[in-house]
């Protein structure tokens, strides 16, 4: 794709810019120049030369020139160019062109009326020079766009207090709702899931070189379809059931398709599609669900308005719980009863714990009265060893104090045998 250079410029005409591979000349009538240059993608920015053979790079240049460098492309906006030959040098897609443009803007797709609330919405816009559409490779990463709604503060509106919000950009990479990449059609889907009630729209596109607005009054009207669970006087035995209401001076019946998904525990995701609406006040009934738990029903409603303009319309979501009926009461006879093994089990536990007791305190004192038997014993063996000690003492005290022939003495003749035995041949 050749690459297109734009130049906005206060009065610009064919003869005052000529083109010779990156070259071209400025006129010394142009008070100011904006340049849009394409370049193979991720490719260094270009170098601009000016007619004195000074040079100019994205991150060195005058303060009177903004310069912003993409993936695939330069702006450089120029007070005040100097007169002359200029030349770009860089990776510049071949065979380009120069295309000159007295005015830079926006043209962005007003907002449908009357617009309502939750309303799934594609709008558009484009960047234009000289009222034709700029369309280059990353484009949409040099450019920022930006949607916001303001509140025109009106006491009798519910969005009274809502202020300014950011509800969304204009992308033009070919992702959600965009078509087709680098066309030159941003796409924005603005979040009108906001209070009803009277706002100024404000799309703004800048960057670093250039800024343009885009302003719009406008009322957002509540829905013309309401969805409503319906409460259930026996959630175990009836069916959910949801209330349709179709304002028929707002849209057409026959025209309008709901389409619900019932979500659940279990990860039970069932989807619920309601084609054909017969009347403006209408019961869905959803299928029957068993599972105790939370369940929510979350849709959306396509129709055509009366004055022939298609919608989609997101729809409030819907909850209710299926809960787990309380055990019925027990009876008399069974609280008894109940009361009954509660004693039983009570007298048993205090037997138990009591027969544990006599087990523990006569086992105790068993081996107290054993410790203190192997005690006494041992005292009593103790004491009458140190009485026979003491005893032998004394004795052996008196021995020695006798003299020696008494002690002779004192041995029994008879007890001494004088016999010489015989003699043994």
């Amino acid at each position: 794709m050749a690459w297109q250079p734009y130049a906005q410029a206060s009065m610009v005409i064919a003869s005052q810019a000529a083109e010779l591979k990156n070259r071209f000349r400025i006129d010394h009538m142009v008070d100011n120049l904006t340049l849009v240059i394409q370049r193979t993608y991720g490719s260094a920015p270009v170098v601009v030369i000016l007619p004195d053979g000074s040079k100019w790079y994205s991150n060195r240049h005058p303060q009177t020139v903004k310069w912003v460098d993409g993936l695939a492309a330069d702006m450089i906006y120029i007070e005040k160019p100097m007169p002359g030959p200029w030349q770009l040098l860089g990776n510049v897609v071949q065979g380009s062109t120069i295309k000159k443009i007295s005015k830079l803007d926006i043209e962005v797709q007003p907002l449908p009326q009357p617009l309502y609330q939750g309303e799934r919405l594609k709008v558009t816009a484009r960047l234009l020079g000289d009222k034709l559409t700029m369309r280059m490779p990353g484009l949409d990463y040099m450019v920022e766009w930006t949607a916001r709604f303001t509140s025109e503060r009106l006491a009798s509106d519910n969005n009274f207090a809502t202020g300014t919000i950011i509800v969304g950009a204009y992308q033009d990479n070919g992702e959600k709702l965009d078509e087709v990449p680098d066309d030159g059609i941003f796409t924005g889907n603005p979040n009108l899931q906001q209070p009803t009630g009277h706002y100024v729209l404000n799309v703004t596109a800048r960057n670093d070189v250039f800024e343009r607005e885009y302003v719009m009054p406008f009322e957002l009207s509540p829905q013309p379809i309401n969805v409503k669970m319906e409460p259930n006087s026996d959630p175990l035995k009836d069916i959910w059931q949801i209330q349709l209401s179709v304002d028929e001076s707002v849209v057409l019946l026959a025209q309008t398709h709901f389409e619900f998904e019932l979500v659940g525990p279990a990860g039970l995701k069932l989807p619920i599609t309601l084609q054909t609406v017969t009347s403006p006040d209408q019961i869905l009934y959803l299928p029957k669900v068993t599972k105790f738990g939370s369940y929510r029903v979350k849709g959306y409603v396509v129709s055509t308005t009366v004055d022939g303009r298609e919608i989609v319309l997101n729809l409030p979501e819907m909850f209710f719980n299926l809960i787990e009926p309380a055990a019925p009461a027990p009876t008399a006879q069974a609280l008894a009863e109940k009361a009954a093994i509660q004693t039983a089990i009570e007298e048993q536990v205090a037997k138990d714990n009591a027969m544990f007791w006599i087990i523990t305190i006569n086992g105790v004192l068993f081996l107290v009265g054993v410790v203190g038997l192997v005690v006494w014993r041992k005292k009593q063996t103790l004491a009458k060893a140190m009485a026979a000690a003491e005893q032998r003492l004394n004795k052996n005290r008196v021995d020695e104090d006798k003299p020696k022939d008494s002690i002779l003495q004192s041995v029994d003749l008879d007890d001494i045998d004088l016999s010489i035995p015989d003699d043994k041949t």
